[in-house]
């Protein structure tokens, strides 16, 4: 069975973005991709929420799809001008990710953002959390965890530093 893998970054106090969506706090990216392309060896599918797959196709990367190679689903609820790049997923996002884990394949990438994230742990549906945290305080934002769902005990995995930056790996089998 394919995992689904959060793998994502956060400021210090958990945000993922600033309140507009803003990721001007990120680093630039330099030489040390911090594990990037390992990571992204490991799977050959992502899926996005539509605010997420907005903000990568109108501002981030308009010119190139980010995932190129990799099969792409943008869970949404609107209805989108097809994209040659995606497949639009509407209504049930649990049993369709459920379907895609057993489907053949490596694993599969949870890109973000916040809402959608949050309807995959409602569901328990995160196989591993691969959270690297941003020495940066932003005060205010769009939370990595919006709450109000049950606890989920993890397993520790395992720490990785890249200077000042800290990535920490759990894992939700126990």
């Amino acid at each position: 069975m394919r995992n689904i893998i959060l793998y994502i970054a956060t400021s210090l106090d958990g945000y993922l973005a600033r309140e507009d969506g803003a990721l001007d706090w990120l680093p630039q990216p330099t030489e040390d991709d911090m594990g990037y392309a390992d990571f992204y060896d490991t799977i050959d599918t992502v899926v996005i929420g539509r605010t997420t797959y907005e903000q990568i196709t109108q501002e981030l990367s308009p010119d190139v799809w980010a995932y190129e190679g990799k099969t792409s689903y943008v869970a949404t609820s609107k209805t989108l001008t097809p994209d040659p790049n995606v497949s639009f997923i509407n209504g049930d996002i649990a049993t369709f990710i459920s379907n895609l884990k057993n489907a053949p394949g490596k694993d599969i990438w949870l890109v973000g953002g916040g809402k959608l994230i949050d309807a995959f742990v409602r569901a328990n549906l995160i196989d591993k959390y691969i959270i690297t945290i941003i020495p940066t305080i932003l005060g205010d934002g769009i939370p990595l965890f919006l709450g109000n769902h049950s606890s989920i005990a993890l397993k520790f995995l395992g720490t990785k530093t890249f200077g000042d930056i800290v990535q920490l790996t759990y894992s939700n089998k126990l």
